[in-house]
């Protein structure tokens, strides 16, 4: 097939036929009112990035191709109405020439992100039968092994009822309740940023962090540290304060220049680590960083990728991340969290099932 001439809308609805699907069906794979895929198909409106990644999925189009006239549309859109276009489009050539956008992986990274993508079309052909249950339960289970990671020791069972019930636990701190409180609404905010198509920006960011930490550390949440810190049983050093607002200026530069570069999981492992590294907050960056991972994952089309807060993965986790940041390789922690992530798609899909 000639990419070059046809159009996306075109592809997209020659693919639905070609594989027998209706047009409710696509938009269920999707999550979306039929009638946007009947626009898609039209060319009335253009679908988000994430949206184009799962109708990638769904119709069996190359993800490569597809993310190619995707572009191609939204700079024809963008540029169409200015009489300079075409100059501006040969500029954009000549910085492109040298543009090496494949990012080499090792095998074995490759092989399971290769797996992941085959769970993640079968999940989408499963969402009509996502429930808002099947959600909140997920979503409760990710508060309290996130908190447990941190030393949280409410159970499952418990933090359910702190966080859906609003009891208070005999023999659990305040700030024990809270941590689980907080973290259930940094979720909900992550979800809104997902659902609006909300690109992360320090302020999202800081808000993220204000809600981990509402309530327990008033005068530090939401707020860079001014302090320097120490990681308990690390040997990794996190930079000087006043290093920090430099070193997250960075963070979110190299987040632009990546975010539509890299694998949806490996970009949100590096954002995950890269922050943790930095520790920029006195307190709050472990969870932080799993919810800015989540953020990304959600955002094209995956699940939250839950690590356990058993002694056994919390020592892998954190063994991990040691060697990132001791100077070590990125590839057992950027496989930990694609493995992660498999874990939880095969879940969510057997819950579907």
């Amino acid at each position: 097939m000639n990419y070059n001439v046809i159009k996306m809308k075109a592809l997209i609805k020659l693919k639905r036929i070609e594989k027998k699907l209706k047009v409710r069906e696509v938009a269920s794979a999707l999550g979306i009112d039929q009638a946007l895929v009947s626009k898609f198909e039209s060319g009335n409106r253009i679908p988000t990035e994430t949206q184009v990644l799962q109708l990638a999925k769904v119709l069996s189009i190359d993800v490569n191709e597809l993310m190619a006239l995707w572009l191609k549309e939204k700079v024809i859109n963008e540029l169409g109405n200015y009489a300079q276009a075409s100059t501006a489009l040969q500029m954009v050539q000549e910085h492109f020439q040298s543009y090496k956008p494949k990012v080499r992986l090792s095998a074995s990274i490759q092989a399971t992100l290769d797996l992941l993508e085959e769970l993640q079309a079968d999940l989408s052909l499963l969402r009509k039968n996502d429930s808002f249950r099947v959600v909140e339960a997920l979503e409760l289970e990710y508060t309290f092994e996130s908190n447990r990671i941190e030393g949280n020791t409410l159970t499952l069972r418990e933090t359910d009822l702190v966080v859906n019930k609003g009891l208070t636990i005999s023999g659990k701190s305040m700030q024990e309740h809270l941590e689980a409180i907080n973290h259930q609404d940094a979720i909900e905010y992550v979800k809104q940023m997902v659902q609006s198509n909300s690109v992360l920006t320090e302020r999202e960011l800081l808000t993220i962090h204000n809600l981990v930490l509402r309530g327990i550390d008033p005068k530090n949440a939401g707020k860079y540290r001014n302090v320097q810190v120490m990681i308990s049983g690390s040997e990794h050093q996190p930079p000087q304060p006043f290093l920090v607002p430099k070193m997250m200026e960075d963070y979110f530069i190299w987040y632009s220049s990546n975010r539509t570069r890299l694998h949806p999981v490996v970009l949100a492992a590096e954002m995950h680590e890269r922050l943790v590294t930095i520790h920029p907050f006195v307190d709050g960056n472990g969870r932080t960083s799993r919810l800015i991972m989540n953020l990304i994952l959600l955002q094209h089309g995956y699940v939250i990728a839950n690590i356990k807060g058993d002694d056994s993965t919390r020592m892998n986790y954190y063994e991990a991340l040691e060697e990132v940041q001791t100077g070590g390789s990125k590839d057992s922690f950027v496989q930990l969290i694609a493995e992660t992530e498999i874990e939880s798609l095969k879940r969510y899909i057997s819950i579907l099932n």
